[in-house]
């Protein structure tokens, strides 16, 4: 059996899921069935960085040795043994409603099972927790940031 699709109506469709934000558009007529995906790419927000990219924007030409050390923290952070991922899809938010304080910022110390951020899904908040004690090390999702299943959070280490 083939499948044949316009492939200008699935760039229109392809656009309509980035003009609109969507991450998946599904269509069906009778028994024919198309489902066009976008790959969103997690957004890492960087905490210390402009205080580091600053820094050496205005540092002399001798040294681009000394920006090397900066570039190590850049390494995959869902490979970190501290890294807290998503157990769901959904929108993250760092504190409990807007305007209030996060629940956790960078340099902060956690207890196993603290509330570490909210994950809205099917317009249910489920309380992410910390699995163990330690230090919040970096924050790798800005409050109401859609979500992946896996998808690196957070570091605690």
């Amino acid at each position: 059996m083939s499948l044949s699709f316009d492939p200008k109506a699935l760039a229109e469709l392809a656009a309509l899921l980035n003009e609109t934000g969507l991450s998946e558009i599904e269509l069906a007529e009778g028994d024919r069935k198309v489902r066009l995906a976008r790959i969103i790419a997690p957004v890492t927000v960087p905490v210390a960085a402009p205080a580091v990219a600053h820094a050496a924007a205005h540092a002399p030409a001798h040294a681009p040795v000394a920006a090397a050390p900066a570039a190590a923290p850049a390494a995959d952070p869902a490979k970190h043994p501290g890294t807290v991922k998503s157990p769901m899809v959904g929108v993250a938010y760092l504190s409990a409603e807007p305007g209030s304080p996060p629940y956790v910022s960078v340099g902060q110390n956690v207890e196993a099972g603290a509330t570490l951020l909210l994950i809205e899904a099917m317009k249910t908040f489920n309380q992410i927790k910390a699995p163990r004690a330690g230090v919040v090390k970096q924050l790798l999702v800005a409050s109401g940031q859609p979500v992946e299943f896996d998808e690196p959070l957070l570091i605690v280490e």
